[in-house]
């Protein structure tokens, strides 16, 4: 497996670009199952998790054409799926459990052809991530569901039914499906307690392009009002406020200065907050966001993720790693996941000083230094941390197991040689 080796103590500054977002990609590629015409992505990330996603609509029988595009200024992919007929409504195994955003894939199928078979996900192993508000609510819309040799067994052979859902949690994953299936459902849905992620709103201007009927967005209340068909659509991908969000820490964690071409501060309202508490200077620019904390007398905060606009659970990891390295103490509370701190023992190899309590807070005291150590990854946000902690390091830090960061950031290492880092990827047989 590949390894990325660093050298730490650099200070970076310089320009990166902003790719598109996987967490609105990866819906908006299901989305595209809606229909039998064409639907064209652009801006979209050459992530692992994207290759994986083409490969399953590839088997259930989506033609796919690949182009290579201008965004911005920067290289991106652009895809134009078809799936005229479905060759297969199993998503198997063998593909499933590389990703578990493939159960996107459910509440399109469902809805247009009332069959699908789908092998129950992997992903992660940050916690618990249960399919129930999936499928207890598409059975509220008519659908019949079984769950046997480890897959989903969906039927609704005379269609889905418009219905009142109220989710018990914020669920992004569920708010996409649901959000899909109803948009060729019979009559309308209403759902509540949906999720307000700005992925979110990026796949209701998708389908809404391809002729759904769709009202709520950016809120938590979406009403749908199902339609026979839908048509063709061309969508260009959000950028990616995670990627964004890790390089802005990036900058913090070396006290350097990064623009973040292309970066939406709208969508980073509260990190973006968090960084100015601790003396770090954010300019808000048309073209992106520039974070400089070059001068910056910065001092610890505390940290409690929650559903948007609240603190993402995606970027806890790497804010707890620029706190470990932050003057003072840090209370950081995990309110999403319960399994979401594995990466508190690789900081800690490194020098880092954290007490855990339980399974959801941590305090961090800043040290003066880390230092570099040989590192394990174990799941795709807490491997950035490690290279922030890594970036910040006196000497060299091995970063194994980097197959996670390949699923979420494309050119990682190109990106921060770019600014001024000392990082390279080892390639090693498997």
């Amino acid at each position: 497996m590949d390894k990325i080796k660093i050298i730490g103590g650099r200070q970076l500054n310089g320009l990166i670009h902003i790719s598109g977002a996987k967490n609105a990609a990866l819906p908006l590629m299901a989305a595209t199952l809606l229909t039998d015409e064409k639907v064209t992505l652009s801006n979209m990330p050459m992530l692992s998790d994207v290759t994986f996603l083409n490969k399953l609509l590839r088997e259930l029988g989506t033609e796919i054409e690949e182009k290579q595009d201008i965004i911005n200024a920067y290289p991106s992919n652009t895809y134009t799926y078809q799936t005229k007929d479905f060759k297969s409504l199993v998503a198997p195994y063998d593909y499933v459990r590389k990703m578990r955003a493939s159960y996107y894939v459910l509440g399109p199928i469902l809805t247009r052809v009332g069959h699908v078979e789908l092998s129950l996900p992997g992903g992660c192993a940050i916690g618990a991530r249960p399919m129930d508000i999936h499928l207890n609510s598409l059975e509220k819309m008519g659908a019949v569901i079984e769950i046997k040799n480890g897959y989903v067994i969906a039927d609704a052979p005379k269609g889905l039914k418009g219905t009142h859902i109220i989710f018990e949690k914020a669920s992004v994953g569920a708010t996409c499906n649901i959000l899909m299936a109803a948009t060729l459902a019979k009559g309308e849905t209403l759902i509540e307690n949906a999720a307000q992620e700005p992925e979110i709103g990026d796949l209701i201007d998708l389908l809404t392009k391809m002729g759904a009927k769709i009202e709520g967005k950016n809120t938590s209340q979406l009403k749908i009002e199902g339609v026979k068909s839908l048509k063709s659509a061309t969508h260009q991908v959000l950028p990616d406020r995670i990627e964004a969000g890790s390089y802005a820490i990036a900058a913090a964690i070396t006290k350097g200065r990064i623009h973040l071409a292309g970066a939406v501060a709208e969508h980073l309202k509260t990190p973006l907050n968090i960084l100015r508490a601790m003396d770090i200077k954010i300019t808000e620019k048309p073209d992106g966001i520039v974070v400089n904390a070059q001068n910056a007398v910065m001092t610890g905060q505390d940290i409690m993720t929650d559903y948007y606009p609240g603190f993402p659970t995606d970027l806890q990891a790497q804010f707890m790693a620029l706190m470990t390295v932050t003057p003072g103490a840090s209370m950081v509370t995990e309110n999403i996941w319960e399994n979401r701190f594995m990466h508190v023992p690789e900081l800690m190899r490194m020098g880092a000083n954290i007490n855990v309590h339980g399974h959801a807070s941590a305090i961090v005291r800043g040290v003066k230094k880390l230092s570099g150590a040989p590192v394990m990854a174990t799941d795709l946000r807490a491997s950035f941390a490690l290279v922030l902690a890594g970036l910040a390091a006196e000497g060299e830090t091995i970063v194994n197991r980097v197959y996670h960061l390949d699923r979420g950031y494309e050119k990682l290492e190109e990106k921060l040689k770019a600014v001024g880092a000392d990082i390279e990827r080892i390639k090693e047989e498997d």
